[in-house]
């Protein structure tokens, strides 16, 4: 008989062992804007590399310094 309740007894506390109970809060996200700067230099170096090159080219082979037409605003 103390077998049996000493049987009984660990098969309880094994019972109440595997009955757990675990609670999540789940905070609201903060979605923040994210600022993103991007350096275009090399591609504007480039540009205006190309453009006066030109005109450099032509200034040389033919002696005189050109200038770019004004731009036009309204």
């Amino acid at each position: 008989m103390p077998r049996l309740l000493l049987l009984i007894l660990v098969m309880l506390i094994m019972a109440t062992a595997c009955n757990t109970k675990h609670e999540v809060q789940v905070a609201p996200v903060e979605v923040k804007p994210i600022h993103i700067t991007i350096d275009v230099n090399i591609k504007v170096d480039r540009a205006l590399e190309d453009f006066f090159g030109d005109l450099d080219e032509a200034a040389e082979t033919s002696g005189e310094v050109q200038t770019p037409p004004a731009a036009t605003t309204r």
